[in-house]
């Protein structure tokens, strides 16, 4: 755990995000955007790990993030993704008599797209002013979370349990994939899909559970892994070497999950991402070999090979969000902690 650094911000924080590298490049990121919630004045913060040529710089790890800038935020922050064009949408979610919590934001540059409690699900350009489309009966229950699965297509989650595939080049206003957990309608909270084989998808819920979804057979769940005791806020896969997935959870636990995948061919090199900047952004892969198996699609016998290690030295409050590129990863928790970690054995 020596490759960790905790930095106290005095803030619960909600969200994490890194920003985007050049791909080519290889560089390790280096800023990253935090969000607070529940706090009296709540903020969006930029921080750097750089070198800023002081002392500690030994084994490659520079010491606590510095603070670059922050901006007061009104309301809890729910979501965050990067884009390079600032722009205010006012009321975009609410109700009749009221603003609704804005609870997921997707980006696919210039395409923005986010989800609320009200149930809408709302397209933007970040180019334009105005809203380029909106269906407004998304969904009766809260949409806690979407990403893209293609171009053209997004995924939803849903207070009781359902994973909802959208397709926007159709106009009708509905789903045109319902999948959901059988049995009592648990709250999803999470969703991430594979960065190369699109139709592999994961998500966390209320009952702490990871599920991996193959959006083109059945409506339930591939498989369910016991992950943590209580909620699980964040599921992502690693953008570059999905044999590695990481979870997060109230339960105070952040896990790096790693598939031991016999294949000759590993499943980092099964396909391809069709962007120039490495990032956890949704844009749409090049696609790849969809017929080559992922371990995360071997049922119930993936369990056995799945190793999984705590990667916070100690249990805390919630961690509820975390974000890895490259080797580093970020994450915030309730106990006003940003914990930083660059040497990720991914």
């Amino acid at each position: 755990m020596e490759s960790i650094n905790a930095k106290y911000v005095s803030q619960k924080i909600s969200k994490t995000r890194w920003k985007p590298v050049s791909y080519s490049s290889l560089q390790q990121p280096e800023v990253f955007a935090t969000g607070s919630w529940d706090n009296e004045d709540n903020k969006i913060s930029f921080w750097s790990i750089g070198n800023h040529g002081g002392p500690g710089m030994e084994d490659g790890f520079e010491g606590d993030p510095q603070l670059l800038c922050e901006h007061k935020h009104d309301g809890d922050v729910l979501d965050l993704q990067t884009i390079s064009v600032s722009q205010h949408w006012t009321r975009a979610h609410r109700y009749p008599c009221d603003n609704a919590p804005c609870t997921g934001v997707v980006c696919s540059s210039p395409e923005i797209v986010t989800v609320g409690e009200d149930g809408r699900i709302i397209v933007f350009r970040a180019d334009q002013e105005g809203v380029i489309r909106v269906i407004e009966n998304a969904d009766s229950s809260t949409i806690h979370a979407v990403t893209y699965l293609r171009t053209t297509e997004i995924l939803t989650v849903n207070s009781i349990g359902q994973l909802k595939l959208w397709d926007f080049r159709q106009q009708s206003n509905s789903p045109s994939q319902i999948l959901s957990l059988s049995g009592d309608r648990v709250p999803l909270h999470c969703v991430d899909r594979h960065p190369n084989q699109q139709h592999i998808v994961a998500t966390g819920g209320q009952d702490g559970m990871l599920c991996v979804w193959d959006v083109r057979q059945g409506n339930t769940p591939f498989s369910l892994m016991e992950a943590h005791s209580a909620e699980m806020w964040e599921v992502h896969f690693h953008p570059t070497n999905p044999d590695h997935l990481f979870t997060c959870s109230e339960d105070g636990s952040l896990l790096h999950w790693e598939t031991s995948s016999h294949s000759e061919m590993p499943s980092f090199l099964q396909g391809g991402r069709n962007n120039s900047m490495l990032s956890r952004s949704a844009m749409a892969p090049a696609g790849g070999n969809q017929s080559l198996i992922s371990t995360w699609l071997s049922g119930d016998s993936s369990k056995g090979r799945l190793e999984t290690t705590h990667m916070l030295p100690s249990q805390t409050l919630s961690v509820n969000s975390l974000d890895v590129l490259g080797q580093c990863l970020v994450c915030g928790t309730d106990g006003e902690a940003i914990f930083v970690n660059r040497q990720v054995p991914v």
